[in-house]
């Protein structure tokens, strides 16, 4: 087998490639040849200085995933880096693309490092539940400071060739086209010098003189980190780089990793690793299938939904043409997204001009005929079918033949919307969650006639706009929405029979969502959908609105809100709900916070099953993919059917039975054929 690892010589500088496509992951192959590479040198004196670089699109971008789980084969990555360190002839790691995780280990324990501008380098281990383990939470605060190693370790954002240059982490920027030279150059230029080893830099010394900088980022990313294990490991190895001896840091650092690596949330972000991979993949849809370019898109309706759906695309760089009956409305939502990109740019994620280019990108009409061209249509009118159908038909009159037609329904049957038009094939669902142009989630509604260059390609737009896809067959809410009205339905009965409509918000709070669905219930508005009838009430949610409670943009809700929007428990609502439960007959009774968990999310695990049995969703973790993207679902649990796997799928069924609520017989054929749902 041919080795991935090839040297060359340049006069009195080898040069160390990687070439391990896609991504020159440091499998076992790599590693070793690491290794050779620098005892090849350090054997030959008239090598007098070393570069390490890659082949292809990438320096090393990370692990090999492969081998996740499985027996490690030596050398492990941190004997292969100390081996590197240790080298007393000049190494300079040579990056581009991106220098992540091991990767970015591989460059820290290099003695220099170059970088062209558009490489970007990071340790996101904590994503995956963990913290670099091969010594990189011990030499890159060495290397650059506790202040400036936090937030790389602690919360895993790659930074830009500029920003590491800024904070020590690279000591050149070089260009773009002329990396390997001006590496050797810069190779060559420390030739006779004592070495520079990370390992026994001394800027981590600011995290002992000023030791706030640790209780101030947690205040700092307290919310951001909030439930995870990974972080707080993370601060206190790094902590651990200025308090300790290099030796004892690495120890520290290997007790930590090791702690979390056998943990249940990495288990579970490395579930979410790779289910968001096999989301990406339809199993009956060939890899070779042609694709339909999308080079302009439509966007009919420009409300909260059609606006923030437009803002996807202009972002992306496709042109949009965004349709709606009268020029008020269109003037409205057109200054809305106006008015938010320039709020990113304040915040200085855009500029001006990025700005001023993405509006520029953007069409606004009063007429149908002006999609004509469009190679995707998308509608977000309001959620009526006769009124989809109706806009249906007219896009079937003036959409060019082989244009892909789209609807975002959240709930309606796209088999029926498709009917309407002469063109079946070309019609999906294009679920987006609001606000449309943060959420991540795309849950890509497959119909019976959708045709699979029409699904393939809207997986691959669904990447170039950066959106996580998930792919659903068609029955009422799809994946996501159908699971989520077991909850409601689950919540609303609990605050009839006792529970207190907080303490049902805070047990999913405890569990690791970002709000209830109470909470959840303000902010969207409660009048949503509502009848506009103060006389009419039959719900609690009609009795709210009837009383002025909308939410939080009417101060009062479920909850009542101060300015900050901060919530408080209301009496009023106490004594609507009271009323209601007594003129239904419910008894009053106290209701464990255990019960509660229990109602909320056990008929939602029954559900997923059910979706599985009638094939809605292609695989038990695409529903995983869904819930965590698209609804808040902590990460750290794996997703709802990953969570119960995990719990047992024989407790979720005895608790299920234990609250009288219905049992799926494809759960319980699966529990009974070992606890898996994939």
């Amino acid at each position: 087998m041919t080795s991935p690892i090839r040297t060359e010589r340049h006069d009195n500088v080898l040069v160390i490639i990687s070439d391990n496509p896609p991504v020159n992951a440091l499998g076992q192959a790599v590693r070793e040849g690491l290794a050779d590479g620098i005892a090849e040198a350090l054997a030959d004196d008239s090598v007098e200085a070393i570069v390490v670089r890659c082949d292809g699109r990438t320096f090393f971008a990370g692990a090999d995933i492969t081998e996740f789980g499985k027996k490690p084969q030596g050398p492990n990555l941190p004997e292969a880096l100390d081996k590197l360190e240790a080298s007393d002839k000049p190494v300079v790691a040579a990056i581009h693309g991106t220098a992540l995780g091991g990767g970015c280990e591989v460059a820290l324990a290099c003695h220099y490092r170059v970088a062209v501008p558009s490489a970007k380098i990071g340790l996101p281990e904590v994503k995956l539940g963990l913290i670099p383990g091969a010594a990189g939470t011990q030499r890159l605060p060495r290397l650059v400071g506790a202040q400036a190693a936090l937030p790389l370790v602690a919360i895993g954002d790659p930074i830009s060739a500029k920003a590491a240059k800024a904070i020590g982490l690279l000591d050149a920027v070089v260009g773009e086209d002329t990396l390997e030279a001006d590496a050797i150059a810069f190779a060559r230029s420390m030739v006779g010098k004592p070495v520079r080893r990370s390992s026994e830099g001394t800027a981590n010394q600011d995290g002992v003189k000023n030791p706030a900088i640790f209780d101030d980022f947690r205040a700092k990313y307290g919310r951001k980190m909030r439930g995870f294990d990974a972080p707080n490991a993370a601060i206190e190895a790094v902590k651990a780089a200025g308090e300790s001896s290099y030796a004892d840091g690495v120890s520290k650092e290997r007790e930590l990793f090791g702690k979390l690596m056998t943990g249940s949330q990495s288990k579970a972000m490395r579930h979410y690793f790779f289910a968001e991979r096999a989301a990406n993949k339809i199993d009956d849809v060939p890899k070779d299938t042609p694709l339909i370019a999308i080079n302009r898109v439509g966007i009919i309706g420009a409300g909260t939904m059609g606006g923030g759906i437009a803002m996807n695309f202009l972002s992306a760089g496709i042109p949009v043409t965004i349709l709606e009956m009268k020029q008020e409305a269109l003037d409205r939502g057109t200054g809305v997204m106006r008015k938010n990109y320039e709020n990113t740019a304040k915040r200085g994620r855009m500029t001006a001009e990025q700005v001023e280019q993405a509006m520029g990108l953007l069409t606004p009409t009063l007429e149908y005929d002006d999609l004509a061209d469009c190679d995707l249509v998308i509608e977000a009118v309001f959620e009526n079918m006769d009124v989809k159908k109706q806009v249906f038909g007219k896009l079937d009159e003036v959409v060019k033949p082989g244009a892909i037609l789209a609807s975002n329904t959240s709930y309606l049957d796209i088999d029926e919307i498709a009917a309407s038009t002469r063109r079946p094939g070309y019609v999906v669902g294009l679920h987006f969650f609001s606000p449309a142009n943060v959420m991540k989630l795309l849950e890509i509604v497959r119909g019976e006639k959708t045709r699979d260059d029409v699904l393939a390609s809207s997986m691959k737009l669904a990447k170039k706009i950066g959106k996580v896809a998930a792919v659903s067959g068609v029955c009422p809410g799809f994946i996501g929405n159908r699971m989520l009205s077991k909850r409601q339905e689950q919540a609303n009965k609990l605050i009839m029979e006792g529970a207190n409509h907080w303490d049902v918000d805070d047990v999913l709070l405890d569990f690791g969502f970002p709000m209830g669905p109470f909470q959840m219930g303000d902010l969207a508005g409660l009048d949503i959908g509502w009848h506009r009838d103060p006389s009419k009430v039959t719900t609690v949610r009609e009795a709210l609105c009837a009383a002025g409670r909308f939410g939080q943009k009417a101060g009062k809700g479920f909850y009542d809100y101060d300015e900050a929007r901060q919530r408080t428990p209301s009496d009023e609502v106490k004594h609507i709900i009271a009323d209601f439960a007594e003129s239904a007959g419910n008894e009053q009774r106290e209701i464990s916070k255990e019960e509660i968990q229990e109602r909320l999310l056990y008929p939602m695990v029954n559900e997923g099953a059910k979706i599985l049995d009638e094939g809605m969703a292609q695989r038990a973790s695409d529903i995983d993919v869904v819930w965590i993207n698209g609804y808040g679902w902590p990460l750290h649990t794996g997703g709802p059917m990953f969570w119960a796997q995990e719990v047992g799928l024989g407790t979720v069924i005895s608790g299920l039975e234990k609250h009288d609520l219905p049992v799926s017989d494809y759960l319980r054929t699966k529990a009974g054929a070992g606890n898996a749902f994939d």
